[in-house]
Protein backbone atom coordinates (compact mmCIF):
# COMPACT_ATOMS: atom_id res chain seq x y z
CA UNK A 1 0.00 0.00 0.00
CA UNK A 2 1.38 3.37 -1.05
CA UNK A 3 1.43 6.12 1.56
CA UNK A 4 2.66 9.68 1.31
CA UNK A 5 2.55 11.48 4.65
CA UNK A 6 3.15 15.21 4.74
CA UNK A 7 4.18 17.16 7.80
CA UNK A 8 5.54 20.56 8.71
CA UNK A 9 2.66 22.83 7.82
CA UNK A 10 1.37 25.47 10.17
CA UNK A 11 0.92 29.15 10.80
CA UNK A 12 3.74 31.54 10.03
CA UNK A 13 4.05 35.30 9.68
CA UNK A 14 4.80 36.99 6.38
CA UNK A 15 8.51 36.68 5.70
CA UNK A 16 8.84 33.56 7.80
CA UNK A 17 9.93 30.06 6.87
CA UNK A 18 8.55 26.55 7.00
CA UNK A 19 9.95 23.20 5.99
CA UNK A 20 7.54 20.60 4.70
CA UNK A 21 8.38 16.92 4.67
CA UNK A 22 6.78 14.04 2.84
CA UNK A 23 7.61 10.50 3.88
CA UNK A 24 6.83 7.85 1.30
CA UNK A 25 6.27 4.14 1.73
CA UNK A 26 5.13 1.35 -0.55
CA UNK A 27 7.00 2.67 -3.60
CA UNK A 28 10.52 2.38 -4.93
CA UNK A 29 11.04 5.98 -3.94
CA UNK A 30 14.29 6.73 -5.73
CA UNK A 31 12.85 6.20 -9.22
CA UNK A 32 9.87 8.49 -8.76
CA UNK A 33 9.60 12.15 -9.60
CA UNK A 34 8.42 13.82 -6.43
CA UNK A 35 6.45 17.02 -6.43
CA UNK A 36 4.80 19.52 -4.17
CA UNK A 37 1.49 21.01 -5.23
CA UNK A 38 -0.76 23.47 -3.49
CA UNK A 39 -4.39 24.41 -3.60
CA UNK A 40 -5.86 27.56 -2.17
CA UNK A 41 -9.62 27.96 -1.58
CA UNK A 42 -11.44 28.52 -4.84
CA UNK A 43 -8.36 27.88 -6.93
CA UNK A 44 -7.04 24.97 -8.93
CA UNK A 45 -4.28 22.78 -7.62
CA UNK A 46 -0.95 23.99 -8.97
CA UNK A 47 2.56 22.63 -9.15
CA UNK A 48 4.92 24.35 -6.75
CA UNK A 49 8.11 22.36 -7.26
CA UNK A 50 9.27 18.99 -8.51
CA UNK A 51 12.44 16.91 -8.33
CA UNK A 52 13.21 14.03 -10.64
CA UNK A 53 14.89 10.76 -9.82
CA UNK A 54 18.10 12.37 -11.06
CA UNK A 55 17.52 15.36 -8.77
CA UNK A 56 16.71 17.83 -11.51
CA UNK A 57 14.34 20.45 -10.18
CA UNK A 58 11.78 22.85 -11.48
CA UNK A 59 9.74 25.52 -9.75
CA UNK A 60 6.70 27.63 -10.31
CA UNK A 61 7.73 31.15 -11.21
CA UNK A 62 5.97 32.47 -8.12
CA UNK A 63 8.28 30.57 -5.76
CA UNK A 64 11.61 30.67 -7.57
CA UNK A 65 14.35 31.95 -5.32
CA UNK A 66 12.25 31.42 -2.19
CA UNK A 67 11.45 27.69 -2.13
CA UNK A 68 13.82 24.75 -2.41
CA UNK A 69 12.84 21.16 -3.04
CA UNK A 70 15.16 18.33 -2.07
CA UNK A 71 15.04 14.60 -1.53
CA UNK A 72 16.73 12.03 0.66
CA UNK A 73 16.41 8.65 -1.01
CA UNK A 74 17.85 6.88 2.02
CA UNK A 75 14.92 8.19 4.07
CA UNK A 76 12.29 7.99 1.30
CA UNK A 77 11.53 11.62 2.03
CA UNK A 78 11.10 14.77 -0.02
CA UNK A 79 11.32 18.24 1.49
CA UNK A 80 10.15 21.70 0.61
CA UNK A 81 12.01 24.53 2.29
CA UNK A 82 9.87 27.65 2.06
CA UNK A 83 11.44 31.01 2.86
CA UNK A 84 10.17 34.57 2.63
CA UNK A 85 6.61 33.35 2.80
CA UNK A 86 3.86 35.59 1.52
CA UNK A 87 0.12 35.59 2.22
CA UNK A 88 -0.45 34.28 -1.31
CA UNK A 89 1.53 31.15 -0.43
CA UNK A 90 -1.22 30.09 1.96
CA UNK A 91 -2.79 26.85 0.79
CA UNK A 92 -3.02 23.15 1.41
CA UNK A 93 0.23 21.63 0.21
CA UNK A 94 0.17 18.15 -1.28
CA UNK A 95 2.98 15.72 -1.92
CA UNK A 96 2.92 13.79 -5.20
CA UNK A 97 4.83 10.79 -6.46
CA UNK A 98 4.82 10.29 -10.21
CA UNK A 99 6.25 7.71 -12.54
CA UNK A 100 4.84 6.86 -15.98
CA UNK A 101 1.16 6.03 -15.41
CA UNK A 102 1.41 6.04 -11.64
CA UNK A 103 0.40 9.03 -9.54
CA UNK A 104 0.10 9.02 -5.77
CA UNK A 105 -0.97 11.81 -3.44
CA UNK A 106 -0.65 12.63 0.20
CA UNK A 107 -3.46 13.95 2.34
CA UNK A 108 -2.13 17.49 2.39
CA UNK A 109 -0.81 19.84 5.02
CA UNK A 110 -2.14 23.33 5.67
CA UNK A 111 0.12 26.36 5.37
CA UNK A 112 -1.26 29.63 6.70
CA UNK A 113 0.60 32.91 6.32
CA UNK A 114 -0.48 35.85 8.41
CA UNK A 115 0.07 39.37 7.15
Amino acid sequence: QVQLVESGGGLVQTGGSLRLSCAASGIFFSIYTMGWYRQAPGKQRELVAAITSGSSTNYADSVKGRFTISRDNAKNTVYLQMNSLKPEDAAVYYCNAHRQLHDYWGQGTQVTVSS
